[in-house]
């Protein structure tokens, strides 16, 4: 299969330098090929939705990108920087790339304040001082600055992964990586979540989202990334990708999961 690139229109954000670019990216687990030559690059600003059917590389995509899992050939950038593979300048890269994951990954015997405020103190050297006050302000941010002083099992689901995006974004972050962060909560959840993940993009972030929810796709994104079989097959606007795919598989994807 061919791997498609869609030129950005003149003057759109993709013209401008990339905060974050992949070039020749491949990843293998054993036999299986994973990630098939990757070529992206996301610019400031810039709300990317990678979309796909299972099994098609989309969460280890997102997971190359902060060096969660290793690559087997190729680059990635972030702020022009080549991605290290261990060290300190691993750690230090990685502190600007904050990550959302489907389970919380919070920390249960933290309260939801500390779970925020203990990668900048111990990370960032924050002072605990300063940390406090600007993790109350993202927990208000997202929603749950009543929720501080609870422990996370005392949360709904919704509620801690706000707190786990008031986590990530407590450290400052260039770029947000979401990989299927609402795919663990009830339906009646997901919305507080896609709300604060809307707003933050309304804010600037730069995010990538690894995601099923078609309708966040559709009005949040500024591009969308359809994979298959670990290729990227098309990059399109998405008013293009969901009324005028280019590729046959998408076509097909879109087919199923549209009527649905």
């Amino acid at each position: 299969m061919t791997q498609i690139t869609q030129p950005a229109p003149e003057g759109s954000a993709a013209t401008a330098p990339a905060l974050l670019s992949l070039h020749g990216v491949q990843k293998h687990f054993g036999d299986l090929h994973v990630l098939r030559d990757i070529e992206l690059e996301v610019t400031a600003g810039e709300v990317v939705v990678v979309l796909g059917p299972s099994g098609s590389g989309k969460s280890t995509l997102c997971r190359t990108i902060n060096r969660l899992e290793t690559i087997d050939e190729g680059e990635i950038r972030i702020d022009g920087e080549l991605l290290p593979t261990s060290g300190p300048g691993l750690a230090r890269l990685r502190s600007e790339v904050g990550m959302v994951f489907q389970s919380f990954n919070l920390f249960a015997h933290k309260s939801v304040l500390d779970n925020v405020t203990v990668a900048p103190i111990k990370v960032k050297k924050v002072p605990r001082a300063q940390a406090e006050r600007e993790g109350r302000e993202l927990l208000e941010r997202v929603g749950v600055a009543d929720q501080a002083d609870k422990l996370p099992a005392q949360l709904s689901g919704g509620q801690q992964q706000r707190v786990a995006i008031a986590r990530s974004l407590a450290m400052k972050p260039k770029v947000m990586l979401f990989d299927e962060p609402t795919s663990a909560l009830d339906p009646e959840m997901i919305n507080e979540v896609i709300t604060v993940m809307t707003d933050l993009a309304k804010s600037g972030m730069t995010m990538v989202v690894v995601t099923h929810e078609m309708g966040f796709a559709r009005r949040t994104a500024d591009r969308v990334v359809f994979m298959d079989a670990g290729r990227i097959v098309e990059i399109q606007p998405p008013e293009q990708f969901f009324t005028a795919p280019r590729s046959e598989r998408a076509q097909d994807f879109l087919s199923k999961i549209l009527d649905h």
